[in-house]
Formats: structure tokens, C-alpha cells, sequence
């Protein structure tokens, strides 16, 4: 009798290995790693995070989604919402025949086309318990890339709720990751949550943890985080005894920093010594995410003229690279990818820290030589390759770039 849940592949990355590597692998970024991830073409230097791109569970749910295609060939196959936050990931597997399923993030994921004998994958953030569960009912085959660091997250906020803790998320309430993390409250009776954005939003919940509150305060923070707490919560009550998680992918210092400051409102309401009874924490950041904001650190250790961060634009962690490096002081340029930069015209096309819309820089290039560059983790290595291609090509030095990284010199 055939499977019908698939978590670790299908055995067969030889037989993908040469799409993969057609589809995003670059010989630029080969040559910057094989030269200490420095690299001089025309004007410019580049210097690459040393963390950088795909991590372990990107390219994990990348390659289980290709082998699905190589393993069902004839099969219809259905992906529930996007395998990672690339466009250009997530473009391949369209070419592919795969089916990506959207869905309006305050509604259920519209399941009604899928069949018994259809393939469905799961993406790398993981779906809620409730969409698995009908996924099942269908008897349909399931591919499950969800990241182990996620379900990492899960087992820590499932434990929470076995005990009795309230699961406080530091995440995006609205993230495909965060939704599926928060749903694990689910697997016990009475289990809730409540999701913070950053300490801004936390600081009036930190507030009425110390306070105790009043009816009329529960009542406003109950409507302003009506989307980010589980049904029926209730501040006077659900905050006694509180467990930290988070998004895989946020900012570290930020999710260490919420997490210190529950632990103090608690301490505070409870003392000291009691507090051990209402508080519970456990870094869920993944090494990954933590790894490649530690890499961007140490290259801005040293002179950089500009930092540009090539990722998605709804991408979690990329969006924190770029975060992070504006903060430390460096000129940022978060792309989503090299068509951002513009030859002809000279400009480039950005999306600022903090802001959901694209903005455009005049003159961006003016006096810089040395560029920092880092990629999220869901950022494949073509498109680094292509936006430093696309520099060079900027300011008239086309062609230096594929020489440097061929191991010549052209200037």
C-alpha cells in the first residue's frame, strides 16, 4: 500500500542535482567563498557575509519539493501557500506544474480542488494543526518539508500548553510560521497564546502583567490584540503563568530582549521566588538565522561603503539582516533581487527598513567602493551572483565581474 506521508524525501537527489544546480547555483559566489569571500571587479570590492543564503532547512525544503515532482511525475501537485518566501523559488516550481495555493490570511486555505490522489507539499514554515488535519481527511499524499528549527518551536509551545503556561510568541501574527506555531496550543484543552510584534507592543502587556490591570485595560488590550491571541483569552487571567517562543526568524537580541523583559513584569508581580512557578524561557532562535545576523555583524566590523541585502521582500530574516545592518550605521539596500538594480537609469529600487513599499535611490553608487552583501535564507545563490553583475554593469564595468571571478583582473 502506498504512503501517504512523506518527511524525508524520496531518495532521489541524483536525479535532481543538475536542475538544482542550473536553477541557483553561481559561479560568482564560488569565487568570492574560494577567495575569503572577497572579490575586486572593476571599481568595486565585495565582500560577502560569511553566512549568507540558503540554509539547511531552505535547501532541505527545496529539494523535497523537486524530488516530488521527479518522484509523482504524472500526479497533480499542490503546494499550500509559498515553500519559502522567494519569488523566484517559488516561480521554478510553478514552471514545475505545481500548484501554489494562496489564500487571504484571515481565511482557512481553500482545499476544495484537492483529490485522494493528488500530491500536496507542505512549506518550510509549517501548516496549522487544523489545515494538516483536513489535508488527512482528504487521503491525499502529503510531502512535508516543515523546517526542524520549526518544529523545534512547536514542541516548546506544545509543552507549554500541556502545562498550563500561556505561549507568548514573539513573531508576526499574520506569518505563515507563526500561525502554525501558534495552532500547537491547540493540542491541549484550555492551551492559549498571544503573539508580540516587538517590545513596542509588548510594553503594554509587560504593563498590566506588573499592574494586575483593570477590567477596562484587559478589555483594551483584548481588542488591540484581537488577531494575535488565541480565542476567548483573557488577560486577567492568561498571563499567571507565561512561556516564551518565537519566530524562527526574528530579530535575536530583539526576541532575547522580550523575553527578559516578561521574565522581569513577572518577577515583579510575583517575586523572586515564585517566579520560577510563572515564567518559562527557552531561545528559539535557529542557528541559521542566528548564524547570518552574527555574519553580518562581523562584516560590518570593518569600513563598508553600503550594505545591500538581496532577498524577498516578505521575507522574515531578510528583513532582519537589513534591520540589523542599518543599525549598526551602514547605508542599506534591502532588493529583492538584481532586476532592483537599474543600468540604464542609474538608480535602484529598495524596500527601507520598516516599510512595505518599494522606494527608489538616485545617484546610489556615487563614491562607493567597497559593498557588503548578505542574502537571506531563502535567497538563492544566482541571484547574489546576478545583482553583483548587474553593479558592475552600472558602472561600466560589465565585464570585470565574470573575469574576477574566472581569477583575472580587469579594472
Amino acid at each position: 500500500m502506498e504512503s501517504t506521508y512523506y518527511r524525508r524525501g524520496f531518495g532521489l537527489k541524483s536525479a535532481i542535482e543538475g536542475q538544482l544546480t542550473a536553477d541557483y547555483a553561481s559561479a560568482v559566489v564560488e569565487a568570492l567563498r574560494a577567495n575569503g569571500h572577497t572579490l575586486t571587479a572593476g571599481p568595486f570590492t565585495f565582500r560577502l557575509a560569511r553566512e549568507f543564503g540558503f540554509c539547511y532547512g531552505v535547501d532541505r525544503a527545496v529539494d523535497y519539493a523537486y524530488e516530488a515532482r521527479a518522484k509523482f511525475p504524472e500526479r497533480r501537485i499542490f503546494l499550500v501557500g509559498e515553500i519559502i518566501h522567494n519569488p523566484h523559488v517559488n516561480d521554478k516550481l510553478r514552471a514545475m506544474g505545481v500548484t501554489i495555493l494562496g489564500h487571504d490570511p484571515d481565511r482557512s486555505f481553500d482545499f476544495s480542488a484537492i483529490k485522494a490522489d493528488d500530491v500536496v507539499i507542505l512549506p518550510a514554515f509549517g501548516v496549522t494543526i487544523r489545515d494538516f488535519e483536513r489535508l488527512r481527511e482528504l487521503g491525499c499524499v502529503l510531502v512535508d518539508t516543515t523546517c526542524g528549527s520549526v518544529l523545534n518551536v512547536w514542541k516548546r509551545v506544545e509543552s507549554y500548553a500541556r502545562d498550563g503556561f500561556t505561549a507568548v510568541i514573539h513573531g508576526k501574527h499574520w506569518h505563515e510560521e507563526t500561525k502554525a506555531t501558534a495552532s500547537q496550543v491547540n493540542r491541549h484543552a484550555g492551551g492559549k497564546y498571544l503573539v508580540v510584534l516587538d517590545m513596542a507592543e509588548a510594553q503594554p502587556v509587560l504593563d498590566f502583567i506588573r499592574s494586575g490591570g483593570s477590567d477596562a485595560e484587559a478589555d483594551e488590550l483584548a481588542h488591540r490584540f484581537q488577531k494575535a491571541t488565541s480565542p476567548g483569552f483573557d488577560f486577567r487571567t492568561d498571563l499567571v503563568r507565561v512561556g516564551i517562543a518565537n519566530q524562527t526568524t526574528m530579530l535575536s537580541s530583539e526576541s532575547l530582549g522580550i523575553a527578559a523583559a516578561f521574565g522581569q513584569a513577572l518577577t515583579d508581580r510575583h517575586g523572586a521566588e515564585h517566579v520560577a512557578e510563572h515564567f518559562r524561557s527557552f531561545d528559539t532562535i535557529c542557528s541559521a538565522t542566528q548564524e547570518r545576523q552574527d555574519a553580518v555583524e562581523a562584516l560590518l566590523a570593518e569600513p563598508l561603503d553600503i550594505m545591500l541585502v538581496v532577498g524577498g521582500y516578505n521575507s522574515s530574516n531578510t528583513c532582519h539582516l537589513a534591520e540589523l545592518a542599518e543599525s549598526r550605521g551602514a547605508r542599506t539596500f534591502h532588493i529583492e533581487d538584481a532586476a532592483c538594480v537599474e543600468v540604464e537609469s542609474g538608480a535602484i529600487r529598495y524596500q527601507p527598513v520598516g516599510k512595505k513599499a518599494e522606494q527608489r535611490g538616485e545617484q546610489w553608487l556615487r563614491g562607493v567602493r567597497v559593498i557588503g552583501i548578505t542574502a537571506g535564507a531563502s535567497t538563492p545563490n544566482n541571484k547574489i551572483g546576478e545583482t553583483l553583475a548587474r553593479v558592475c554593469e552600472s558602472a561600466g564595468a560589465g565585464g570585470a565581474l565574470a573575469v574576477a571571478a574566472r581569477g583575472g583582473t580587469l579594472s
